[in-house]
């Protein structure tokens, strides 16, 4: 009998963002691949794929089919493997797999970053907090990706196994430093000049992505860089209300609101800076491919920019209140050429040591091994 591995998320495009590889390596073990995600993105490397409508919010009855489906999926399927992804789709397929795991199904669950951690809501650790414990006694292998969820799991969840991964890997072959000439004539495609000072943050428009101290900052260095640009990627609720703020602070003439965009590697490898100020993050990955591409980093403080930035050595960490010290790094880097290329250089060192694909593959190869029975497994082929 052919061996089957299903994975799952609240939305499909998770996988093709961050999991195509994982994909594509059980294929090539030989085993049938399943996915189930709400959305409808074509995904390569699946034998089947069903639509289930999970929903991010914890009160949607949507939920309640998602779960129905997701057992009734399992019961016909007996899957050896079971490896869910997001909050959401961590909770319903874990809930939905109770049975499936007394048949010897193993269910691996990646948080890709605790909604409760150091300095958030009170009411992320009064709901999440318990949905966490109570379901990792329902987990065979618990992945963490930050330092600081791996040791609060470890001292406080029962799942049989917690595992530490850095991220989901960063290709470095694509997400890298680029020519002068390159560069420049990149830019210029994107209606830059040579002289912009580029900053660079692609992230939802929402409360938690916090783009509004982005923005202050800006304003403060407005007359001392008036060459600088912010670029944001990004939709979401609050994009209006930071294009009002913009024009509000006087500096709309030095912002550029993106969109969606499906072109990051180039806007990313032609920016200076990349800024982040996200109140909380597991471990981001648009502050990965920043650092491969050469950028230094200027990020509010957070578990998953603690753990990648280091101050005076790829960029520094701020206080979320600070905005003129925020300002003042960004200005500093405007000035200083040769710190920003330093910056910059040792941050793709970083990530060229611990957070390339190749590295999370591996690591990733080793867990998986754990749970697929005897055979030969063959070695990741990163293309």
């Amino acid at each position: 009998m052919i061996n089957k591995v299903l994975f799952c998320a609240t939305v499909d495009y998770h996988f093709k963002a961050f999991h195509l590889p994982y994909l594509k390596w059980f294929k090539e073990q030989g085993w049938e691949v399943h996915v189930a995600a709400s959305g409808t993105t074509d995904l390569p490397y699946v034998d089947k794929k069903f639509t289930i409508p999970i929903r991010r919010s914890p009160l949607d009855l949507k939920n309640v089919e998602a779960y129905n489906g997701l057992k009734a999926i399992m019961n016909e399927n007996n899957y050896k493997i079971i490896h869910c992804h997001t909050p959401m789709g961590g909770v319903i397929t874990r809930l939905a797999a109770r049975n499936a795991r007394k048949q010897g199904t193993k269910m691996i669950y990646t948080a890709h970053g605790f909604h409760f951690c150091k300095g958030a809501p009170l009411t992320n650790w009064l709901i999440y907090y318990p949905i966490e414990k109570i379901l990792a006694h329902n987990t065979d292998c618990l992945i963490t990706i930050n330092q600081e969820d791996y040791q609060l799991a470890s001292k406080r969840f029962k799942a049989r196994t917690i595992e530490l991964v850095n991220g989901v890997g960063v290709d470095t072959d694509v997400f890298k430093p680029l020519s002068d000439n390159r560069r420049v004539a990149i830019r210029k495609s994107f209606g830059y000049r040579p002289n912009d000072f580029l900053l660079f943050y692609a992230a939802e428009f929402n409360k938690n992505k916090n783009q509004q101290l982005l923005l202050h900052s800006l304003a403060r260095i407005r007359d001392k860089v008036p060459q600088a640009r912010l670029l944001l990627a990004g939709e979401g609720a609050l994009l209006e209300n930071c294009r009002e703020l913009a024009v509000k602070l006087g500096i709309s003439h030095m912002v550029d609101f993106l969109g969606f965009r499906k072109d990051i590697k180039e806007l990313v490898s032609i920016s200076d800076v990349a800024v982040g100020s996200s109140l909380r993050e597991g471990l981001p990955v648009n502050v990965m491919e920043a650092m491969a591409c050469g950028l230094p980093v200027v990020a509010i403080e957070n578990r998953g920019h603690r753990e990648l930035v280091h101050n005076n050595f790829n960029g520094w960490i701020i206080d979320k209140n600070d905005i003129d010290q925020f300002a003042n790094k960004i200005e500093m880097l405007a000035r200083m050429v040769d710190v920003k290329e330093q910056l910059g250089k040792n941050g793709r060192r970083v990530v060229l040591s611990t957070y390339s694909v190749n590295h999370i593959l591996a690591r990733n190869r080793q867990i998986y091994q754990t749970y697929m029975g005897e055979g030969e497994v063959k070695e990741w082929a990163v293309h």
